[in-house]
């Protein structure tokens, strides 16, 4: 097939681009800045600048994964927060653009999301069936996010809203800034430890996206591994796998010191279930924390 993508320099972009890769798939990756590519299954296309037109090099794309946007880490300033909503409007604005010019249709939109759709909860489970349990900056911004994609169903194509839970990944990302205070043995649950961390390992990430096109699923699709564990109980898995100490809480009202309106990524969560991807026969290679971590950190 023929692969749009955006953010595909990304975390989770690279590790998709490399896998449709390996199955021999045509990448077409869109980019600010346009540059070699040394695989020829590999190409690279100007888009979002004053004189690019993107479309003109995407004729008869099979599929268009839509990454694009702000990261979330950093404080979270009137102006930090501006970025992040305004710049996966635009991105995806300029998808539903570019598929609108299009003469032939791809016949599936696979577009980010994020658990964070459903707010935050201690004991309710949410699947993709389940509606926001209460509304905070970031469930915000992914039913915003949502409801823009959702448009490219007016043109007949397929769409599915990958909400992502947290990537666990070697190559940085949420896991290394957890791992860190361990390194030098001051890790401990944090806050009260009984939020839910709905993680998934890289890889399994990547497989679930060439899943939602290679499927024939549509709607939300919960980016996450089966079995999510609460904090307390991820600090003691990460602890045993690197052979440090679980033993120093970090108290709530420090972290809200330390990261302002960004805490609630840490301090609250959400049990986000793959109910779709279970249901469909997706079989996850890193189902259960403890074999995630072995895989990525010994």
């Amino acid at each position: 097939m023929k692969i749009a993508i955006t953010g595909g320099t990304g975390l989770i972009g690279s590790a998709v681009t490399n896998l449709l890769l390996s199955k021999n798939h045509d990448v077409y990756i869109l980019t600010r800045s346009k540059k070699e590519a040394v695989d020829s299954k590999l190409h690279y296309v100007e888009w979002l600048g004053d004189s690019s037109v993107p479309e003109k090099e995407l004729s008869g794309i099979d599929a268009f994964i839509n990454l694009a946007g702000e990261s979330i880490n950093g404080r979270w300033t009137e102006e930090k927060k501006k970025k992040i909503m305004k710049s996966r409007m635009k991105a995806t604005d300029e998808v539903l653009r570019i598929l609108a010019k299009l003469p032939e249709k791809p016949s599936v939109l696979v577009n980010a999301s994020a658990v964070g759709y459903y707010g935050t909860a201690e004991q309710e489970r949410f699947t993709e069936r389940s509606e926001p349990k209460n509304e905070n900056f970031l469930s915000e911004v992914a039913q915003k996010w949502e409801q823009k994609a959702e448009k490219a169903s007016e043109l007949e194509i397929r769409t599915v809203f990958t909400r992502f839970g947290v990537i666990l990944s070697e190559k940085g990302g949420a896991l290394s800034q957890i791992e860190m205070p361990y390194k030098f043995f001051a890790g401990g649950r944090i806050g009260s430890g009984r939020q839910w961390i709905s993680w998934i390992h890289l890889e399994d990430a990547a497989r679930l996206i060439a899943y939602a096109i290679e499927s024939d699923i549509e709607g939300p699709l919960n980016v996450t591994a089966p079995f999510p564990v609460q904090n307390n109980d991820f600090g003691k898995e990460l602890g045993e796998t690197i052979e440090r100490p679980h033993w120093l809480p970090a108290p709530a009202f420090a972290i809200r010191a330390l990261l302002g309106e960004m805490s609630v990524l840490i301090l609250e969560g959400q049990h986000a279930y793959p109910e779709k991807a279970l249901q469909g026969g997706f079989q996850f290679r890193f189902p259960r924390l403890q074999e995630a971590l072995k895989n990525l950190l010994k």
